[in-house]
């Protein structure tokens, strides 16, 4: 079997539309689901563009709102949300910050622990750390930090590691749901192609790996460029 993953993009508030192979029936928008088991059917690769429902406990799925990062989760105990964070791990702006704001002191604190490997620099680029996530509703973050577009000598081999190093520390770490944000297509100005590309590449070698990958995306033009993608990357 070619895997199980489900990917699945956030925005809106109820399924859009669903990619597929042809022999898989597809979802229609008058279609809603409250839990991803319902969606478990449809083999690999199928990318489901989708707002579940707010509620708890279950083994619901429980999704942000336009972008909103900190208020996902699946289970709390298998789930992790990617944060894109600096080198120096000590919070920053847009979802660095937000993630931290809604953890709470304690991810700060440990951050702090997470050893230097050189001074100022416990994470560096392209590699990926994992905390507990404390006040949020998924068990961990996972923090990684990709390339400053216009400064890094080989951005495309940077947000590659990036990806790849987070789903190889949520593997090692048993997680089965793990959200991503757009990784450096923020201030860090990593063209949205490109950055799909790599991004549903890298996720595609990890079908095997994991029940459902998120993204979780800030803007429509960066949602409409990833569903594009997905369309050209999973047959």
């Amino acid at each position: 079997m070619a895997g199980t993953l489900t990917l699945l993009f956030s925005r809106g508030g109820r399924v859009f539309e669903a990619l597929r192979r042809p022999d898989v029936p597809a979802l229609r928008q008058r279609d809603h689901f409250t839990s991803p088991r319902s969606l478990r059917r449809f083999r690999f690769p199928t990318i489901v563009l989708r707002m579940a429902a707010y509620g708890s406990g279950g083994g619901d799925c429980h999704q942000d709102e336009e972008g909103d990062i900190t208020a996902w989760f699946v289970d709390g105990s298998t789930d992790a949300i990617v944060n894109a964070a600096n080198e120096r791990m000590l919070g920053g702006g847009g979802v660095d910050g937000a993630i931290h704001r809604a953890a709470g002191p304690e991810l700060l604190a440990a951050c702090r622990q997470v050893p230097e490997v050189r001074p100022g620099v416990r994470c560096p680029t392209g590699q990926a750390r994992i905390t507990p996530a404390f006040r949020l509703p998924a068990s961990r973050v996972i923090h990684t930090v990709g390339p400053i577009y216009d400064t890094d000598s080989q951005p495309k081999v940077s947000l590659r590691s990036a990806y790849r190093s987070c789903l190889s520390l949520a593997k090692e770490n048993g997680i089965q749901y793990i959200a991503f944000p757009a990784i450096s297509c923020g201030v860090y100005g990593y063209p949205y192609k490109e950055a799909s590309q790599i991004s549903i590449s890298e996720v595609k070698n990890f079908s095997n790996d994991f029940r459902e990958v998120h993204f979780v995306l800030f803007s429509d033009e960066i949602h409409k460029t990833w569903i594009e993608t997905a369309h050209e990357l999973l047959p």
